[in-house]
């Protein structure tokens, strides 16, 4: 089984590369001319989308195949009182940039709307711009010119005190979305509220991707399921969108402390990860990870250096190249 490794957003080694400065409505709405702080926030986006590929080109050098692009690119993009601004036209040659390099160098990317983004809400407010969101990340990963295995992961949501209600409400409000949206969508277990196993019942009768996240699993798993009984289910959620044309997605993270365990530590413990991939390893041709530490990219060559010394040490793995392994065993 081939591994990818990948991360999220930031890179602790390239100085200066902020894929993520903003501008905040409060200091916006302190500018005396409003198509100037426009324009403002247009140079802004294009200074994010400049060190996202300058972040891509670090990763080529990396060998880093899989990464997350953060939700950021283009500050206030979805403000409700910025609702006439259009800022894709002035930004689609970066946009066009991005794209190509991904494309030219056969990446991964992908995006994660943040936990406003909701569709098992009951408040058609948040909904409505819950859709608003999710069409933003797709307009910008149709302008990359990327297609559908460029993704969008979000949680399924609040329980708002009926589980089952807010799951069925996930449901109908998902068949809401544009198909070009919903074709985007991942689906991912939560720390609190859906498990991993109510996470795959609905992302099967979604028709939607299943990413599974081991450490939020790990500490929301009050029916003490074993996930790898659950895999075969997951990885068919993949197969069934993209018929092996793109490897499943798994999250992995490390708990910050015992008082703490829901937190993410700076890097990562290789064990769990290790042996949950020996245990699928037969039946799972690939998968890519993407590693939730705090110290991103530099946790992910702490991670091929912990490995590499465990490779020295007998264990079932090859190191690949500076950040996939191959499951050997």
């Amino acid at each position: 089984m081939i591994v990818r490794f990948g991360y999220v957003a930031m890179s602790m080694q390239l100085e200066n590369a902020s894929p993520s400065r903003t501008m905040t409505m409060a200091s916006f709405s302190k500018l005396i001319d409003r198509e100037a702080g426009l324009r403002r926030l247009e140079r802004i986006a294009e200074e994010n989308l400049h060190n996202t590929l300058r972040l891509l080109k670090h990763n080529r050098y990396m060998d880093v195949k899989v990464y997350r692009m953060t939700s950021k690119l283009i500050p206030l993009a979805t403000h409700e009182q910025l609702s006439d601004w259009d800022p894709y036209p002035a930004l689609a040659e970066h946009f066009a940039r991005v794209g190509e390099f991904v494309r030219e160098h056969e990446m991964r990317v992908s995006f994660h709307p943040d936990h406003f983004t909701v569709l098992s809400t009951p408040r058609p407010e948040v909904f409505a711009h819950s859709v608003k969101d999710l069409n933003h990340h797709v307009t910008m990963l149709e302008m990359m010119g990327l297609d559908e295995r460029a993704t969008c992961n979000i949680h399924i949501g609040g329980t708002y005190g009926n589980k089952q209600t807010a799951g069925e409400r996930f449901l109908r409000q998902f068949t809401q979305l544009e198909q070009r949206v919903a074709k985007r969508i991942t689906l991912e277990n939560d720390d609190k509220t859906f498990t991993a196993a109510e996470t795959l019942e609905i992302s099967e009768k979604a028709d939607a991707p299943m990413v599974l996240d081991l450490h939020h699993h790990m500490v929301n798993n009050p029916e003490n399921d074993n996930i790898e009984l659950l895999w075969p289910r997951i990885h068919r959620t993949w197969q069934r969108r993209f018929d092996d044309t793109l490897p499943p997605k798994i999250h992995i993270s490390t708990p910050k402390s015992d008082r703490d365990p829901r937190a993410h530590a700076d890097y990562v413990n290789p064990a769990p990860l290790l042996r949950f991939l020996e245990e699928i390893a037969r039946t799972t041709p690939a998968i890519d990870v993407m590693i939730e530490a705090k110290r991103k990219d530099e946790s992910l060559f702490r991670l091929m250096d912990d490995l590499k010394l465990l490779e020295s040490q007998g264990a079932l793995l090859r190191i690949r190249d500076g950040a996939s392994i191959e499951i050997t065993g």
